[in-house]
C-alpha cells in the first residue's frame, strides 16, 4: 500500500471514527481537498474496498477491510454475535494465550454490519490475526499460540 493511501486509513484509527469528510481528510493528510493525489488515493481505496462512500456528499467510511488492512501483527479480531456460545468458548480460550503475548482483542459483533453478516452469519466466531484468518466455528488454543509464536517483529 502507498503511504498516502495508509496514512488515510491511519487517520480513521487515529480519530476513532469510522467516517470522515474529505475536508478533515485532507487537512489532516496536509493536502488540498481538490488534489488530484488526494483524490486518487481516495478512489484507489474505495476500489479495493477499504473505504466506501459515505452517505453524504464527500464522505468516505472505512470498512472492516481498510481496519484489517492495517491490522499489527498481534492485534486479534473476533467476529462474533450477541449469544454466540461457540464465540464465548473463543474468547475464554484465547483469554490467557492474549494475555501471554501481549495481544490486543477487539471483537466486532457481525449484526452491526450488513456486509459482516452477510459474510459470516454462518461462521461465527471468525478469528483474525492481523490480517490473516486463522480460525472459524472453534478455536485450537495451541494453534492459536503457536502462530503467535511464530510473529516476527
Amino acid at each position: 500500500m502507498d503511504p498516502l493511501s495508509r496514512r488515510l486509513l491511519e487517520l480513521f484509527e487515529g480519530l476513532g471514527r469510522d467516517v470522515l469528510d474529505l475536508v478533515t481528510l485532507a487537512a489532516r493528510a496536509g493536502m488540498d481537498p481538490e488534489s488530484d493525489a488526494l483524490r486518487a488515493a481516495l478512489d484507489d481505496l474505495a476500489r479495493r474496498g477499504f473505504l466506501r462512500r459515505g452517505d453524504l456528499r464527500d464522505q468516505f467510511a472505512r470498512t472492516e477491510e481498510g481496519r484489517l488492512a492495517l491490522a499489527g501483527p498481534r492485534d486479534v479480531t473476533l467476529y462474533t454475535r450477541p449469544g454466540c456460545h461457540l464465540c464465548d468458548e473463543a474468547k475464554h480460550a484465547m483469554a490467557p494465550v492474549l494475555l501471554e503475548f501481549g495481544a490486543r482483542l477487539r471483537e466486532v459483533n457481525i449484526d452491526l454490519d450488513p456486509a459482516l453478516h452477510a459474510r459470516y452469519t454462518n461462521d461465527v466466531p471468525v478469528i483474525f490475526l492481523g490480517s490473516r484468518k486463522v480460525a472459524k466455528h472453534r478455536l485450537d488454543a495451541r494453534q492459536f499460540r503457536r502462530q503467535l509464536e511464530q510473529i516476527r517483529f
